[in-house]
Order: C-alpha cells, then structure tokens, then sequence
C-alpha cells in the first residue's frame, strides 16, 4: 500500500512533522518503519524532530544499523543514496521516504507512506513519484491533512 499524505501549506517544518505523527502512529501500531530522507543535514533534523514534534513524543530510533534485523529500535533512519540489501530483511513493515525521487527500492515494502507539503517543488517531485507508482501497477492512496 502506498499513501500520499498532503498538507495544504507549503512548510517543510510542518511536512516532518506530520512524517513524524506518521511514523508514530505506525510504530504504535506495532511497526517496524525505515526513514529514507535524502540526505545527511535532513536527518539530523529529522533526527532531533522525533524526540521533539509533539509535547508527549518519544519515538524510539536510531540510524540505520549494519545489521537493521538485529537492531531493537523499532524506527531507523537512513539517508543512504541506495537501501542496502539488508533492510529487505529486517522485518521492517513501512517505509516512510521523504525524498525527493522516486526509487524502485521501495516498491519492496508493504507500505509506503509519502508526505507532501504545497511547496511547488516538492509538490511536483511527489506527483512524479505517484506517477511512478503508478506505472509499476500500484494504485497510491490519497489524504488531506489539515
């Protein structure tokens, strides 16, 4: 399943932020969730942002490990050019991409989610990855946030 989440404002702040309520929920639910952010200055912000999105946040992460199976955190955060094999394995559930292109890597995962803000730029990098969902036989799913 793939899910596009769209916000009406274009802010990159409130885009984490609202990846980082996704990521929770996910977590909460049980999940195991890999972070794919498209690079190193984005993840550490993102980094610092879980521990503090929300007044009662706790996520619990770490950056991708060696060995992401082994590892206890349930969230990892990578901003790897490339997944390496062993995240395929690592019994992660969701995939949440914050990149900026669209990667066959994560037609790999049972869930995908997306967060798109009005910024024009990221706004057309999000319709050409649902685009490209498209074209490999998934039909993305859409929602509003407000």
């Amino acid at each position: 399943m793939i899910e596009f989440h769209t916000l009406p404002a274009d802010s990159d702040s409130a885009r984490l932020r609202s990846a980082c309520a996704l990521i929770e929920k996910a977590w909460l639910d049980g999940g195991r969730v890999l972070v794919w952010l498209n690079d190193t200055p984005q993840l550490t912000t993102f980094d610092t942002l879980l521990w503090t999105f929300g007044d009662r946040a706790f996520v619990p992460h770490e950056m991708l490990a060696d060995d992401p199976a082994a590892c206890q955190a349930p969230v990892q955060l990578t901003a790897a050019p490339t997944l390496p094999a062993t995240v395929f394995d690592a019994g992660f559930t969701t995939l949440c991409t914050l990149r900026h292109d669209a990667d066959a890597a994560a037609l790999r995962f049972a869930r995908v989610i997306e967060v798109i803000d009005a910024q024009p730029e990221r706004r057309e990098a999000g319709r050409q990855r649902f685009r490209f969902y498209r074209e490999h036989g998934i039909s993305p799913q859409h929602f509003q946030i407000s």
